[in-house]
């Protein structure tokens, strides 16, 4: 495949790219420091909200002036999904950006980037009955959380295995003409999710050297996962159910109550965390294809709804009898969250050619850099013959 490592994409620069990019970014932070501000001057409620909406609107429709795979794909979920969520909630005096004690750095980070404040929890509820609420947005104190002592702070030999298998898989994928077409997908789905954990890592890094904040993790091993609830709540991309919780999940938890009773409550709350989860990631899919989705995402997080609705019902009428053992659980759990994906959720990034448009990334990235090496060694020749 040759490949101009001028060019992201057709008409497309890569000097044009990254200049977009840095604007997004920059509107980005520029439109925080004014929530910072409207936030100490305006009261919470609808005059708050009102001002925030100019930027909510804002943080939908900068994603659409990228075009790479990866700055794109990961801005979309920055920006679109998890700062307007936070700066909604902030409208309201609620999630953490409502939190008086944040410099505006601390702010502006927080608000940009999937990272949390690692807080010590004030007490630990016991209630088994609240432990069975726990659904993909579940991350409260009630629930036993990653066990950060052990395995919150991964060491740098659990990412740097993670980081040399990246490379591998690409070369695998040269091959793909003589492996199973399955096998591919299995390879790609931890592909996806070593690419997602060290990005994360990355950034989570980036923000606790600068300023100086203990991070929560992102993962938690999905892979070991005994159960969709503990997949959804405890492992997965663990900043999307910390931000589902107080946006979609507690305010249904409440109005359900007033219907259903406490006990049976949370169900609708949980199958709403997914709905809402469902339309943001095709949000993000039309984001990176920019093409009429065909609903298939959509499908793939409502079947595990009602699928995990059906878990704690099931959960709650077992009161904790007859619990599956971890081996068979986990693999049964893992199976799930594969096949579905085969299924319904890979398709759309194959539609949207997204490993084509990665591995050509990749690719651009590598003559980048080689053309910067090169230039950097004929620099220090030239010096040394002058000198």
């Amino acid at each position: 495949m040759g490949i101009d490592h001028q060019k992201i994409y057709e008409n497309h620069s890569l000097e044009w790219e990254m200049s977009n990019f840095i604007k997004v970014w920059i509107s980005v932070v520029v439109s925080l420091c004014y929530c910072n501000a409207a936030a100490k001057l305006i009261p919470k409620g609808l005059p708050r909200l009102l001002a925030f909406l100019p930027v909510v609107f804002l943080f939908l429709a900068l994603p659409l002036n990228l075009h790479s795979m990866h700055l794109c794909g990961l801005s979309s979920f920055f920006i679109a999904w998890l700062a307007n969520f936070k700066v909604l909630l902030l409208a309201f005096h609620k999630g953490p950006l409502s939190d008086p004690s944040l410099s505006l750095p601390q702010f502006v980070a927080i608000a940009s980037f999937p990272i949390k404040i690692k807080r010590n929890p004030a007490h630990h509820d016991p209630n088994p009955e609240k432990q069975l609420q726990t659904s993909q947005n579940d991350h409260k104190n009630e629930n036993p959380p990653p066990k950060t002592s052990k395995r919150g702070r991964k060491s740098l030999r659990n990412y740097a295995v993670k980081v040399l298998l990246m490379p591998v898989f690409v070369r695998i994928y040269d091959f793909s003409d003589h492996i199973h077409p399955k096998l591919i997908m299995v390879i790609f789905c931890f592909h996806i999710y070593f690419m997602l954990e060290i990005m994360l890592a990355v950034i989570a890094a980036l923000a606790q050297a600068t300023l100086g904040l203990e991070l929560e993790p992102q993962f938690n091993d999905p892979y070991l996962s005994t159960s969709l609830q503990d997949f959804w709540g405890r492992r997965w991309n663990l900043m999307v159910p910390r931000t589902l919780r107080p946006t979609v999940y507690d305010p249904v938890l409440g109005f359900s109550t007033l219907i259903v009773g406490r006990k049976w409550a949370p169900l609708p709350a949980v199958f709403s965390t997914f709905v809402v989860s469902a339309l943001m990631h095709e949000l993000i899919f039309y984001y990176l294809g920019r093409k009429k989705p065909t609903w298939e995402i959509t499908w793939f997080f409502l079947l595990h709804g009602v699928c995990l609705v059906v878990e704690i019902a099931v959960k709650k009428a077992l009161a904790g009898r007859c619990p599956l053992p971890r081996v068979i659980s986990t693999p049964l759990s893992i199976g799930f969250v594969m096949v579905t994906g085969f299924w319904l959720f890979f398709p759309e990034f194959f539609r949207c050619k997204s490993d084509v448009r990665a591995f050509e990334e990749y690719a651009l990235l590598g003559a980048f850099l080689k053309d910067l090496v090169g230039e950097a060694v004929m620099l220090r020749s030239f010096n040394e013959t002058s000198a």
